[in-house]
């Protein structure tokens, strides 16, 4: 059985402020902090991380003692870990009365504050705890630091332990957008420790998947870096170095829908590793009657609308007629308003899910020392940790609205927390590509789940913190989640 821990906690982050203490006195993490967990309010985010990891059943032996050390069962002191969270953008768009915020959209500061504790006990005074993450382009990591309370977390570490938490952008470019249109670009230090091409070639996701790589588009409006590294029997990305040297990687993702891939969650997250984002398929370009899946129907305005764009990444690739586009774009804005199918942003997207499930067997197949993929398991575990304590509906991963949910999900298997987030949500995970995909898959696996029957959930919400062992299908829809425009009538979850 592939097991996964499930917290239930008040659904928000009302009257916590960073560095977000636990507000408890928790014996283990007395050990780490002294006298300073107490501090504050009760914490209940905090306290939902502590529960998912004990719901997963890590240290099981030493829960509730000052030696209890979850993560330290996945890794040995003095190792290197890295945090993974989702830092995608420092504003949600559908705060103008539309009920976002931009905790909907990002990782909270007091998930990371409470998974950083316990990977600092797990690293130990010789080993090393890092937070790195590759925002959206537009993201203003700055704003990004203060709203998730990051140099308040990292004083702590300093103040009391002696020690640093790193914190790394691992982009290497930044962009002003303007009316949707790249209008500045600066470029950025990046990864420290430099970037790492893996070329998954045949054993990708996208071998055998009947996709025209001459189609492939990608984060940026130039084709060809997209196009170069996925033909010719090439499937390759450039990764973090500091993420692929890691020991232990921490995923952090956020639940919320997603337009290309129908939710977020743990497979989605791993996009932020990357050091070239124009390296990663999002859509095929043209209808799916001309084997794209850029949109559904061959209406002649959509038809239009492509070759337009095409005609603007061939100009603006070369800096040409930034204002022109930029007037059209409000135009387009204005009379057709941005409730249609564009750039994959729909259930029929077959480009999104492979490029992901390719970044996660990246990921588990790679170590130090470089690409395993004769290995017949995973050469390195990645633990998951999801934030749904305010979770994101509707218009995501950019302008969701927030459903105030109280979940956390923990676990090292990616499709079997996703399959519990997805059971909350009210959606069904056979008609989410990017789950059933690498549960059938014949490759290289990512997962050991192949069908529902093989997650068992450990539920912790009860009073007094008790646990109980679920089926996955025994879990029940904790809050029937809108889906993205591009995916309604297409994921719900048949309740009946």
């Amino acid at each position: 059985m592939i097991r996964v821990g499930l917290a239930r906690c008040r659904p928000g982050y009302d009257g916590l402020a960073a560095p977000w203490p636990p507000g408890e006195n928790y014996p283990e993490i007395e050990r780490l902090l002294s006298n300073q967990t107490g501090d504050g309010p009760f914490n209940g985010t905090y306290a939902a991380v502590r529960d998912a990891l004990h719901g997963l059943g890590l240290d099981a032996a030493r829960y509730g003692s000052p030696e209890w050390n979850p993560i330290g069962d996945l890794v040995a002191p003095g190792k290197r870990i890295v945090l993974k969270p989702n830092l995608i953008r420092h504003w949600n768009p559908a705060d103008d009365g539309r009920g976002g915020t931009v905790d909907s959209v990002i990782t909270h500061g007091a998930i990371i504050r409470a998974v950083a504790d316990y990977a600092m006990i797990a690293a130990g005074p010789e080993g090393s705890v890092t937070i790195a993450e590759a925002p959206q382009m537009d993201c203003d990591f700055e704003s990004i630091r203060k709203i998730t309370g990051l140099d308040e977390i990292c004083a702590i570490y300093h103040e009391i332990l002696g020690c640093e938490l790193k914190v790394i952008d691992l982009r290497r470019e930044v962009v002003v957008f303007k009316d949707g249109i790249i209008d500045r670009r600066k470029p950025l230090p990046g990864d420290p420790e430099g970037y790492r091409v893996v070329d998954l070639g045949s054993q990708s996701f996208f071998a055998d998947s009947g996709l025209d790589p001459n189609r492939f588009r990608g984060a940026d409006y130039d084709p060809g870096p997209t196009v170069d590294h996925h033909d010719g029997g090439r499937n390759a990305y450039l990764l973090s170095e500091t993420v692929l040297s890691a020991d232990l990687v921490i995923n952090l993702p956020k639940l919320k829908t997603h337009k290309k891939t129908g939710v977020t969650l743990a497979i989605k997250n791993l996009v932020g590793i990357n050091g070239n984002k124009n390296w990663l398929p999002h859509h095929c370009l043209g209808p799916v009657d001309e084997g794209g899946d850029e949109f559904p129907n061959n209406k002649w305005i959509d038809r239009a609308r492509s070759r337009a764009t095409e005609l603007a990444r061939f100009l603006l690739a070369r800096s040409v007629g930034l204002k022109f586009f930029q007037l059209v774009r409000r135009v387009e804005s204005a009379t057709r308003g941005d409730d249609f199918i564009r750039s994959g942003n729909w259930h029929g997207n077959r480009t999104t899910w492979r490029m992901c499930c390719d970044l996660n067997r990246c990921l588990y197949y790679s170590d130090a020392e470089g690409l395993h993929l004769n290995s017949p398991t995973p050469v390195r575990t990645v633990l998951t940790i999801i934030d749904g304590v305010l979770a994101g509906e509707g218009e995501g991963p950019l302008a969701p609205s927030d459903v105030k949910l109280g979940a956390v999900i923990a676990g090292t298997d990616p499709i079997g927390v996703d399959l519990v987030a997805v059971r909350l949500m009210g959606f069904d995970a056979t008609k989410l590509q990017k789950l059933l995909g690498p549960m059938e898959d014949s490759g290289p696996r990512i997962t050991r789940v192949r069908r529902s029957e093989d997650v068992e959930v450990g539920f912790v919400g009860g009073p007094g913190g008790a646990m109980t062992d679920y089926a996955l299908d025994a879990i029940a829809t904790a809050h029937a989640f809108v889906p993205h425009v591009g995916w309604a009538g297409h994921i719900e979850r048949d309740e009946s």
